[in-house]
C-alpha cells in the first residue's frame, strides 16, 4: 500500500475513500472463481446495504412513482413475484441512478377467502396466518434485492388502513354512489359466498373452489361505478397514458360505447330497477312501461303480476309485464316502452291489454319539435333526484361489492328498524372485525341516528377489489392518523409514472381503480382523473408440464424420459406410456413450478434476477429453462475475469507496453470510445424508453465483448477502457446490485487511476450512488429519416447537436438530402411526425400518399385514333 501511494498521490480525501471502499470488497484478496459460494458471500455482503430506497417525500422535483401490483400474502413468493419485483426494482435504481426521486413502495393485499379458508383449515385465526405469510415474504422480497421503501408500507388488512377504506365507502355513500339493492347473484355452495360474473368461469364454475355456482337472490351493497362510464372511458384517451397498448382495448371493451342513459327506478317491490334506453325522453309519455325478460328475478317474486315502478318524469306508476318477445338492448333484460313516442310501443300496449287513453295535449307536448327539450328536462331532473341519468353502455353494471365471508373490511353500516340503513358516523371508525365465530349478539349495536338499541351491524364485508382500488394514494401517506392521505403529497406525487402487474389484472382491478380515482379527483382529493400514466404488463413465468396422454395426470419431470425435445415427445420411464409436453402457468398442482428460494441457492440472488429479465421482453411469456442459464452464468464469469485482467494489468509495474501515443494505441483507445458510446446508448434507450430489459442486457454483453478483446496494453494505459469499464458495472447494478458492488469496490480499489479527477465518476462513492453514464459529446448519433414506416436513410448528428434539433430543422436536413428528395418526387406529403430521445437518437417520419398522375388533354392524333359513334 505504501509504494502504491507513492505512485498515484491521490491526497487524503482519494485515499480514505480509497481504502474504505478497499476494506467493503468481500472478495479483494483472493480473487477466488466465480463459485455459488462466492456469489453468496457477495449477497449477504451487500445485501443489508442495498436493501433500502431513498425516497424523499419533500422534494417532488424529478419524481419517479415505480409502482408494482402488490402481492397477496400466501407465505411464498413464486417466480412470478420474482419477474415483477425484480423488473420494477430494475427501473427504480435506473431511474435514481439517473436522479430522479424516486418512490417505490410496497406492500399487502391482506384480505380475502383464500386466507380465511386457508387459516380454517389450520384452526389459526386469519390475522395471525396472515401476519406469519406477510413477515416470511418481506424477509423473501429482502433477499431478493429489491429497494423497497419500507417505511411506507402498509397492509389492506390493518385497521390502520382498512378504517379508511371505510371512509372512501362513506364518502361514496354520500355521494349517491353506494347503494343497497336486491339482486339475483353467484352464488358459491363451498365458498358460501358471492362471486363476480368474471370469478366464474366458462362451464359455470366458481374459479376458485371449482363449485357449480348457484343463482340466488339477496340484497347486497353496490357502488355505482356506471355513473362514471362516460368519463372513464374518455379517460382512455388521455395524452398522459403511455404503453396501454391492448389494455386500452380491454378497458374500451368492457366500459362498451356509452351510446344510452341509465335509470334508477323504484319498483313496488321496495327494490332499485335499472332503466336503460337510448331516448331518456320517453320517460315523459304518461304511458311508458316497462318489458322485462320472463326469467328476470323479479317475476320469481309473490305479486309479479302486478308489479309496478315509479316513473318521477312523468309523475306515473309505470305498468311491468314480462315478456321474451321484445328487442332488448345489448345485455340488458329490461325494456323501456313508449306508446305515445312509437307505434310498434302502443301495438304492444294494445297486446298486453293494458288500457290505452289519448290526451291531446299530452300529444301536443310530446310532438317531435319537443324531443330534445324534453330530453334536457328529464336528464336535469334525475340529476336533481339522484336516480341517475348518466351516460352508460346498455351492458355495463355497476360494482357488486358485498362478500359473505369474514376476511373483509366491515361494510359501515348499522341497520335499524326505523331508519334503514344508517352510515356508521366517521368519529366511530373503523368498524373492527370481531373475533371469529362470534354469536350474532356480537353484531347487535345502537341505532347513530335514533338510539333504538335494537340495530345490527352490517355482516357483508367488502370486495377485496375495494381494498386495492385506492392503496397507490394511501402509499404515499401510509401512516397518517387523522386522514385518509395528505393531498399536497399527491399533488406532487400523483400520478403514478409507472405501474407493473398482470394481464390478469388489466379489466377489473384496473377500471374499479381508475373509477376511485376519478371520484376523488372530483372531490380534489386527487391531482389527475388518470391515476397511472404508464403501464407495463409482464408476462407469465411459464413451466414444462408433462400430462400422461389419455389420463391427463400431471406427472413430474423426473419420472419423465424426453425424446424429442423439439417435437415435445416424452414418455413416462417406468411404462413409457406416451407423456404430452405443454408450456404452462406455474402451478403446484401442475408440477412445473420453480422454487425461487432453490434458484438462490443454487445460483444466486443476482442470477436468478438476471436470468429473468433476460432472452425475451418483460411483457412476453417465459418459458423458464435451465438451458437458457449459460447465457448468463457465462456472461458473469467473464465480468469476474475481466476485473482480475484488469487488476493484474494494473498491478504489473515490470511489463514493457505499446507507447500510449502511438497509432496502435490509439487506434485500440477510440474503439473503445466507440463501443462505451454504443452501448451505453443502446443500454439506455432500453432500459428509460422501450423498457426492453432483455434487449438492454444484450447491450451490455456487446459491450463485455469488446472490453475482453482488448490487449493488456490497453487495460494498463487506456482512459477509454477505464471509462468503458465503469460503465459496464454501472449499467449492470440495477438488475444485479450485489454483484456490481462487488464489482465496483474491486475496480475504485485498483491501482493507477487514468480518470482521477474526472466528474463523471464519484470515486468514493458506491455504485449505486454512481450518476448513469452518458453519451459524450462528440460522439455521432442517428437521425432516421423514414418514409411511411420504412428506413429511407441514416445521417449521423453530434450528439450536442442532435439534442438541439427540432422537428423544423429535422424537415430541412431531410429535403436537403438527395434520397428522400428523389423518393419524394412523385408524392404528396400527407403528415410528419418528428420523436427526439435526447442523447440517444431523433426519428422523423414522413407519411405519404403517392400522387395521383394529371391527365394530358387529348391531341390531335389522339382524336383521330378514337372510335366513330
Amino acid at each position: 500500500m505504501q509504494a502504491l501511494r507513492r505512485t498515484r498521490p491521490w491526497g487524503a480525501v482519494y485515499w480514505n475513500s480509497w481504502r474504505r471502499l478497499l476494506t467493503q470488497s468481500c472478495t479483494r484478496n483472493d480473487n477466488p472463481e466465480l463459485t455459488s459460494d462466492v456469489k453468496h458471500r457477495i449477497e449477504a455482503h451487500w445485501r443489508e446495504q442495498l436493501s433500502g430506497g431513498q425516497f424523499n417525500p419533500k422534494d417532488s422535483q424529478d419524481k419517479y412513482y415505480v409502482l408494482s401490483m402488490f402481492p397477496y400474502p400466501s407465505g411464498n413468493l413464486h417466480m412470478g413475484h420474482v419477474r415483477v419485483y425484480t423488473i420494477a426494482d430494475s427501473v427504480a435504481r435506473f431511474q435514481r441512478m439517473c436522479g430522479k426521486n424516486v418512490f417505490q413502495p410496497m406492500g399487502w393485499d391482506s384480505f380475502g377467502l383464500p386466507a380465511e379458508n386457508a387459516a380454517n383449515q389450520r384452526g389459526v385465526e386469519p390475522a395471525s396466518w396472515t401476519e406469519q405469510n406477510i413477515a416470511q415474504m418481506k424477509e423473501q422480497l429482502k433477499r431478493l434485492g429489491c429497494s423497497f421503501d419500507w417505511n411506507h408500507e402498509l397492509s389492506t388488512c390493518s385497521p390502520k388502513y382498512y378504517k379508511w377504506t371505510q371512509h372512501l365507502f362513506l364518502m361514496l355513500h354520500r355521494h349517491g354512489l353506494a347503494y343497497q339493492n336486491e339482486a339475483l347473484v353467484n352464488w358459491d355452495p363451498v365458498d358460501k359466498t358471492v362471486l363476480a360474473d368474471e370469478q366464474v368461469d366458462a362451464n359455470g364454475c366458481s374459479w376458485r373452489s371449482g363449485a357449480k355456482v348457484e343463482k340466488k337472490l339477496l340484497r347486497q351493497w353496490f357502488i355505482r361505478t356506471s355513473a362514471y362510464a362516460k368519463q372513464l372511458l374518455d379517460g382512455l384517451e388521455d395524452p398522459t397514458l403511455r404503453d396501454w397498448r391492448d389494455i386500452i382495448n380491454l378497458q374500451r371493451h368492457w366500459i362498451g360505447e356509452c351510446d344510452g342513459y341509465a335509470f334508477n327506478l323504484l319498483t313496488s317491490a321496495s327494490g332499485l330497477l335499472r332503466v336503460w334506453t337510448t331516448h331518456p325522453e320517453h320517460l315523459k309519455d304518461p304511458h311508458a312501461f316497462l318489458v322485462l325478460r320472463s326469467n328476470h328475478h323479479l317475476s320469481k317474486l309473490k305479486g309479479a303480476d302486478s308489479l309496478s315502478a315509479a316513473n318521477p318524469f312523468a309523475g306515473t306508476t309505470m305498468p311491468v309485464v314480462f315478456s321474451d318477445e321484445v328487442t332488448f338492448p345489448p345485455k340488458s333484460d329490461v325494456y323501456l316502452a313508449a306508446p305515445s313516442f312509437r307505434g310498434e310501443d302502443k301495438d304492444l300496449w294494445d297486446s298486453y291489454g293494458l288500457a290505452f287513453t289519448s290526451n291531446g295535449k299530452d300529444e301536443e307536448s310530446l310532438s317531435p319539435a319537443n324531443w330534445e327539450m324534453l330530453r334536457k328536462e328529464v336528464l336535469q331532473a334525475a340529476t336533481r333526484l339522484n336516480v341517475g341519468g348518466y351516460r352508460v353502455s346498455s351492458k355495463l353494471k355497476d360494482w357488486l361489492i358485498s362478500r359473505q365471508r369474514y376476511w373483509g373490511t366491515p361494510i359501515p353500516i348499522v341497520h335499524c328498524q326505523k331508519c334503514g340503513a344508517v352510515p356508521v358516523p366517521e368519529e366511530q371508525l373503523p368498524v373492527s372485525l370481531p373475533p371469529k365465530d362470534s354469536p350474532k349478539e356480537a353484531f347487535l349495536c345502537d341505532c347513530p341516528k335514533c338510539g333504538e338499541k335494537d340495530a345490527r351491524r352490517e355482516t357483508d364485508t367488502m370486495d377485496t377489489f375495494v381494498d386495492s382500488s385506492w392503496y397507490y394514494l394511501r402509499y404515499l401517506d401510509a401512516q397518517n392518523s387523522e386522514r385518509i392521505f395528505d393531498t399536497a403529497l399527491t399533488k406532487k406525487f400523483m400520478p403514478v409514472d409507472l405501474y407493473i402487474g398482470g394481464k390478469e389484472h388489466a379489466v377489473l382491478h384496473l377500471y374499479y381503480a381508475r373509477f376511485i380515482n376519478h371520484f376523488l379527483h372530483s372531490c380534489g382529493l386527487s391531482p389527475t382523473s388518470e391515476p397511472f400514466s404508464r403501464l407495463l404488463v409482464q408476462g407469465m413465468v411459464m413451466g414444462r408440464s408433462f400430462r400422461v396422454k389419455g389420463s391427463g395426470r400431471y406427472v413430474p419431470e423426473t419420472e419423465v424420459e424426453i425424446v424429442n425435445a423439439k417435437k415435445n415427445q416424452a414418455v413416462l420411464k417406468e411404462t413409457k406410456e406416451p407423456v404430452v409436453m405443454t408450456w404452462e402457468k406455474m402451478s403446484k398442482s401442475k408440477l412445473n413450478g420453480v422454487e425461487p428460494s432453490d434458484m438462490f441457492n443454487e445460483y444466486g440472488t443476482d442470477t436468478t434476477r438476471l436470468i429473468i429479465l433476460a432472452d425475451v421482453a418483460p411483457t412476453s411469456h417465459r418459458n423458464w429453462s435451465s438451458a437458457t442459464f449459460p447465457g448468463i452464468l457465462n456472461w458473469q464469469k467473464r465480468l469476474w475475469l475481466t476485473l482480475q485482467d484488469f487488476q493484474q494489468a494494473r498491478e504489473d509495474q515490470t511489463a514493457s507496453d505499446v507507447v500510449p501515443t502511438s497509432e496502435e494505441f490509439l487506434a485500440e483507445d477510440a474503439k473503445l470510445f466507440d463501443a462505451r458510446n454504443f452501448y451505453v446508448k443502446g443500454a439506455t434507450f432500453n432500459y428509460r424508453h422501450a423498457q426492453q430489459l432483455s434487449v438492454a442486457i444484450s447491450k451490455m454483453q456487446g459491450l463485455t465483448n469488446s472490453l475482453r478483446r482488448t490487449p493488456k496494453h490497453v487495460l494498463r494505459h487506456g482512459k477509454q477502457f477505464e471509462r468503458a469499464l465503469a460503465a459496464q458495472i454501472i449499467m449492470l447494478a440495477p438488475m444485479a446490485p450485489h454483484f456490481a458492488s462487488e464489482l465496483w469496490s474491486k475496480f475504485v480499489a485498483i491501482p493507477g487511476r487514468l480518470n482521477p479527477a474526472s466528474q463523471e465518476l464519484q470515486w468514493s462513492e458506491d455504485v449505486l450512488a454512481q450518476r448513469w453514464p452518458d453519451i459524450d459529446p462528440a460522439y455521432n448519433l442517428d437521425l432516421s429519416i423514414k418514409v411511411n414506416g420504412f428506413e429511407n436513410c441514416v445521417i449521423k448528428v453530434q450528439r450536442t447537436h442532435l439534442d438541439k434539433v427540432t422537428h423544423s430543422d429535422a424537415l430541412d436536413i431531410a429535403f436537403n438530402t438527395e434520397s428522400v428528395t428523389s423518393y419524394l418526387i412523385d408524392k404528396k406529403i400527407r403528415t410528419t411526425n418528428f420523436v427526439l430521445y435526447p442523447g440517444i437518437e431523433a426519428i422523423l417520419n414522413i407519411y405519404v400518399d403517392k400522387a395521383k398522375m394529371k391527365q394530358k388533354p387529348p391531341t390531335t392524333d389522339d382524336a383521330e385514333a378514337q372510335p366513330q359513334a
